[in-house]
């Protein structure tokens, strides 16, 4: 048939059990690309621990945020697709990927709108494996012993409503 053209796998190395399911080219001729488990960069980010990813459609640019640590800078990567088709797929992959990783996120307001969202995340296909994370508006305080208690308050409501203690 006219038209039809195999697509051939990129040669990334990825883990044992995984298989790659989307990818694109960098500029610099990096292969980057997921799995259902895990983004790679090569280096392997699982997806519980991508924050957020973003897509310029004008600059070809990917930019992926880990979760951090409260005062750390939080880790991010920035690649410039050169492949044209493939980032459409691998851009709705992330985003499909990300957003099954959320269990559960509620915002708990601690002073007018500002204030604390839990989180808990998972990693694919492993429900019991919770991760709980908390995510502070910016000027909360999280040192600030209220805070403190608020956000406990809030963890323990969390693991409450999603059964577990």
């Amino acid at each position: 048939m006219r038209g039809l053209r195999r697509v051939v796998r990129p040669d990334l190395d990825v883990a044992p059990g995984e298989r790659l399911l989307a990818w694109a080219t960098t500029t610099d001729g990096v292969t980057i690309g997921g799995t259902r488990d895990a983004f790679y960069a090569p280096e392997r980010v699982p997806w519980e621990q991508v924050e957020a990813a973003d897509w310029d459609t004008e600059t070809s640019t990917l930019r992926l945020s880990e979760v951090g640590s409260w005062g750390a800078t939080r880790p991010e990567h920035t690649y410039v697709i050169d492949d044209v088709d493939r980032p459409h797929r691998l851009v709705q992959l992330i985003r499909e990927r990300v957003t099954a990783s959320v269990v559960y996120q509620r915002h708990v307001p601690l002073a007018g709108r500002r204030g604390v969202r839990v989180i808990a995340r998972r990693p694919p296909g492993r429900a019991a494996d919770l991760t709980w994370v908390y995510e502070f508006d910016d000027d909360v305080d999280p040192d600030d012993p209220a805070v403190r208690l608020a956000a406990a308050e809030a963890l323990a409501a969390a693991r409450l409503e999603v059964g577990i203690d």
